[in-house]
């Protein structure tokens, strides 16, 4: 990506990012996810803690959104203590027509689901690269270590081509905040990611899988500084 790409890229990141934070009112209790575009919302939103008294509790996705949070001045909760949020925000690699989107590039996607799952809105922001009519990237599949090739064998028969993440020295596997491993599993054109994702979650080991169907609003931001809102 030249210079002049990934500043356009990062314009658009921060135009969606900030433009969900607008969503946020005081008492709310807000999922924040993970991933470059959602941090300018976690930034914003402690802006706004800081500036205009915002008054929100967080629930973080990630280690990295956690001390993201903690830098911006929000302050956290638990799901232990609130089990119910009104709003989740986070990111997507991909996000199709339908608002079927695939998560999981930071590995921090099992515990992404759950946020999202508990909360009233699901609100996902993204650039316009992320968009597409239909989903095609790798699927991320957390998996139990001890089911590894088990899994790998079944994702195989589902026709996907599974491979296991390494960390970025290449000195052994990629480790979640969960202490799984991280199965990378091409599927091509997914024709039907609802059905796909059934079959996943049915595989023993399988912790959770990256094919997230529901997402309420989607934020993209584009190249002119503006973001298109679409609604399920």
């Amino acid at each position: 990506m030249t210079e002049r790409n990934a500043s356009a890229d990062s314009s658009e990141k921060r135009a969606a990012g900030i433009a969900a934070s607008q969503v946020v009112e005081s008492g709310m209790i807000v999922g924040l996810g993970t991933g470059s575009t959602v941090a300018y919302t976690i930034k914003e939103l402690g802006r706004r803690v800081r500036k205009e008294g915002l008054d929100i509790l967080g629930v973080v996705t990630s280690y990295q959104s956690e001390m993201l949070a903690i830098e911006a001045g929000i302050p956290l909760t638990t799901l232990a203590q609130h089990p119910k949020l009104d709003l989740a925000i986070d990111g997507a690699d991909q996000i199709d027509s339908n608002l079927n989107a695939i998560k999981g590039g930071g590995a921090a996607h099992t515990r992404e689901k759950i946020v999202s799952a508990s909360a009233t809105r699901f609100l996902v922001v993204a650039d316009e690269s992320k968009t597409s009519v239909q989903l095609d990237k790798v699927v991320p599949i957390e998996v139990l270590p001890f089911a590894k090739e088990l899994v790998i064998e079944k994702i195989r028969g589902l026709g996907g081509k599974p491979e296991l993440r390494l960390a970025l020295r290449k000195d052994g596997p990629v480790i979640t905040d969960n202490g799984n491993f991280v199965l990378d599993s091409s599927f091509g054109v997914i024709q039907d990611p609802e059905s796909l994702a059934i079959k996943l979650s049915s595989i023993p080991g399988v912790v959770e899988h990256g094919i997230f169907s529901n997402v309420d609003e989607l934020y993209i931001g584009k190249k002119d500084g503006s973001v298109k809102i679409v609604r399920k």
